[in-house]
């Protein structure tokens, strides 16, 4: 892939980079020309990640920290911790951090949809807080936010009351804060995929992968540089008039 370096001396944070899209999203970032920094709860898989990324060009300084983006105080210390490592606030943030637990409405705990709303809707809520606050704050404005929804959240599906719910939310979010982060240039789009190969599909049996694979008028599941490819987009100056919107990246799925 050859990339247009769009993203030169530019200051990244990406929640969930430890692995599947985050991580994909941190490489593709890196190589446009990015300074990455790489968050998710385990830090080795933050670590794992750091050790992946570009740094072809100069000045390009990544780093790795290990957060809970579901607790105000993490993601409050990981922004001191930034911006005493970096001397300004990132103007790209990509909230890529998610977990599900699976399990139909008439039996769903509610500590199974606590956690997952807290980590899916209360973690991007966070971090858009923390960082259109700190872009305020520096008296420069401009910056892109950019949050990882899912077409799940617009469908629905069988078992993921909780996860659909988190993703909605997001896309609600996301909408609303670009109404009111628009006035600083601060930008905030979501984006939407489809089934996606991951860690997570992984453990998903091939039947039915193939089964999900033909649902999808492309023929097949997304790869995680699908994700990241339209993240570096909006990320970059190339939809400097795209702001509140959603963007589904599925392949065709639910057409």
């Amino acid at each position: 892939m050859a990339a247009p370096c769009r993203l030169k001396s530019m200051l990244a944070l990406v929640t969930g980079g430890g692995s599947g899209i985050g991580r994909a999203i941190c490489q593709r970032l890196s190589v446009e020309g990015a300074s990455v920094v790489i968050v998710d709860l385990d830090k080795a898989a933050a670590n794992a990640s750091l050790q992946t990324l570009s740094r072809n060009l100069s000045g390009q300084e990544h780093a790795a920290f290990a957060t809970d983006v579901s607790q105000a105080n993490h993601v409050n210390s990981l922004m001191k911790k930034i911006q005493g490592q970096y001397s300004l606030p990132p103007r790209i943030a990509i909230s890529s951090a998610g977990i599900t637990k699976d399990e139909f409405l008439l039996r769903l705990s509610e500590e199974s949809f606590d956690s997952v709303l807290n980590v899916n809707l209360k973690g991007p809520f966070l971090i858009t807080q923390a960082v259109a606050r700190a872009i305020v704050a520096s008296g420069q404005n401009g910056g892109s936010i950019i949050n990882i929804g899912s077409i799940v959240g617009k469908v629905g599906n069988l078992g993921q009351s909780n996860y659909a719910a988190s993703k909605a939310g997001v896309e609600g979010l996301t909408k609303s804060a670009a109404k009111e982060l628009a006035k600083f240039g601060i930008r905030c789009n979501t984006v939407l995929p489809g089934f996606i190969s991951t860690p997570m599909t992984d453990k998903v049996p091939q039947k039915v992968l193939d089964k999900f694979a033909g649902m999808i008028p492309l023929g097949r599941l997304g790869d995680p540089e699908d994700i990241a490819d339209v993240c570096a987009f909006l990320a970059s100056d190339d939809s400097k008039y795209i702001t509140g919107a959603s963007i589904e990246v599925t392949g065709g799925l639910f057409l």
